[in-house]
């Protein structure tokens, strides 16, 4: 039956893609989701595989590629995959969170379709239910140029992926119970290079070459600094952007984000330690990788190099000087800079701030005092099937209001084409970490302090950074300056797990009002339909 199944769905995708996406390439992926035990840190526990793999399998890919990735969900719980950082052009149908799917009930099968339109970069996927992060289940999402359109650099030697983050030895479901009584998670037991511990994986280099890693925080609840022993790192991208090519000994990376750098072999032929430390912690966690010349004369030597720990200045320095390149093209054969973001005038602005308010008797925590709570029924199904009572647009407010917090399924209206300016304040002593579904952004300030009007006269309104995921420190704010170019419904998130689980996260309906596949893709004939939206009809095909 599945294998009938399976048939009949290709003959259906095949006449989509000819309809929709013209020539686009696409390419296949057939995943099992199974439970299996892994040991990452040298104890036992119950990881979540993807084709009996950990981490799952690798997405490369080409601009504009199809991907067509059906998902057989082997647990016994429901589950799904969101794709951090791809924008699901007009098709929100496809990000994969509560918000805009049904969960794949267990024993059953989902289709991903799904495009990396006008993309390129480096990006990872990872299941986005309850605290499934927490037990596996990510991967590395690599979108290449198409050979038409100039990169800013010479071709590299190799190319590496590392899915590096914050690792528990708890299950995820002790992790979930944990956050369920209204207890902050334990510190974190270790960091995990691709979902091994320190000195669990070798990078096979040749001297005199040179090499890009693309590397991704995929962490609960830490920034981590990454460097390579005796190496220099080139920076060449920020989450599909190519950006100045700075050169730095060591880097921030911030839950969520995602950065390539290039790094040349010119060190005497030995080993060499690529390390990954907390940042802003106490104590500090420190894990290791090795980076091995192939005419390697020696193993590595002395301790791992050090690097920066608490301070908050060196990364808010660092931060500013990550820019885009205004010379280089993007994934369309144009000059990046030929977006003038910084002369567009902003339509709104929104002034969101976190909090971690005691709720019910219990920790929780919120945006603008609204403490997230999931409806019952995916949001972007209730929005397309009119069913009235799962959420209020209005429910969360443009500013924070300084009360106590509340629980709220909140969504915030906006309209298809206006343009935000979007300020994250953080009055709390932790570093934050923000996500927007859908669309990516442009970092035009951030500082320390309260944000006014006064801040935008330091603003940088030429070259600031487009991504999707940005860091604001404690006690200080950010500015995003933001295109609602995309329909749907979208995830606004603290890439914080815990925060995030807790209500620390709202959904923005950007709303066009002309009914036409020009601004959004229609409901998907295999869509899930589950809550109210049960027993309800998506199209005819």
């Amino acid at each position: 039956m599945r294998s009938l199944w399976w048939s009949l769905l290709v003959v259906q995708i095949l006449f989509l893609l000819g309809f929709s996406n013209g020539e686009s390439p696409y390419r296949w992926y057939d995943w099992n989701i199974s439970y299996g035990d892994i040991y990452p840190l040298g104890v036992k526990q119950q990881g979540i595989l993807i084709n009996g793999q950990f981490p799952g399998p690798s997405i490369d890919s080409v601009t504009n590629d199809n991907l067509i990735i059906n998902i057989f969900n082997s647990l016994d719980e429901p589950f799904l995959l969101s794709w951090n950082g791809i924008q699901q052009r007009r098709n929100s149908w496809q990000d994969g969170v509560y918000g805009t799917n049904c969960p794949i009930p267990p024993g059953q099968n989902f289709t991903y379709i799904l495009q990396v339109k006008d993309q390129i970069g480096s990006f990872f996927y990872f299941p986005s239910l309850a605290m499934h992060k927490a037990a596996g289940g990510y991967g590395g999402i690599t979108i290449r140029s198409r050979p038409m359109i100039p990169v800013p650099f010479p071709p590299p030697t190799g190319d590496y992926t590392i899915l590096v983050g914050d690792w528990f030895k708890q299950n995820h479901t002790d992790l979930k119970a944990i956050l369920d009584g209204g207890n902050d998670l334990p510190f974190p037991d270790g960091i995990l290079f691709n979902g091994r511990g320190s000195n669990g994986l070798t990078f096979t280099v040749d001297q005199g070459r040179t090499y890009r890693f693309r590397i991704s925080n995929v962490g609960l609840t830490t920034a981590i600094n990454f460097r390579i022993q005796g190496h220099k790192m080139l920076l060449v991208e920020a989450e599909g952007t190519h950006t100045l090519q700075n050169t730095y000994e060591s880097l921030d990376i911030h839950l969520g984000q995602s950065y390539s750098v290039l790094v040349t072999m010119d060190q005497p032929g030995q080993d060499y330690y690529i390390v990954a430390s907390t940042r802003f912690t106490s104590p500090v966690l420190t894990a290791t990788s090795i980076l091995h010349y192939s005419n390697s004369a020696g193993s590595v030597s002395g301790p791992p190099p050090g690097g920066p720990t608490i301070e908050i200045d060196w990364s808010l320095n660092q931060a500013r000087s990550i820019r885009q390149n205004l010379t280089a093209s993007g994934p369309r054969p144009n000059p990046q800079g030929s977006y003038h973001y910084g002369l567009v005038n902003t339509t709104r602005t929104i002034r969101l701030a976190n909090s971690a308010p005691m709720i019910n008797g219990k920790k929780r925590y919120a945006v603008n005092s609204v403490s997230f709570i999931p409806a019952d029924t995916p949001l972007k199904l209730a929005d397309y099937f009119k069913i009235p009572g799962v959420f209020n647009l209005g429910s969360i407010q443009d500013y924070p209001t300084g009360g106590g917090g509340y629980l709220q399924t909140s969504v915030m209206a906006a309209d298809f084409r206006a343009y935000f300016e979007v300020v994250f304040e953080n009055p709390e002593d932790s570093v934050q970490s923000w996500h927007i579904d859908g669309h990516i952004f442009f970092v035009v300030g951030m500082d320390g302090g309260q944000w006014s009007t006064a801040s935008r006269l330091n603003y940088n309104l030429r070259d600031g950074i487009s991504r999707c995921t940005i860091q604001v420190y404690p006690k200080s704010w950010t500015a995003l300056y933001m295109p609602l170019d995309n329909v749907g419904m979208w995830n606004i998130r603290s890439e914080n797990w815990a925060r995030q689980y807790l209500g620390q996260q709202f959904y923005l309906r950007v709303y066009s009002p002309v009914n036409s596949w020009r601004d959004e893709y229609p409901i998907p004939k295999g869509a899930l339909l589950c809550g109210r939206a049960s027993g309800r009809r998506t199209r005819p095909l």
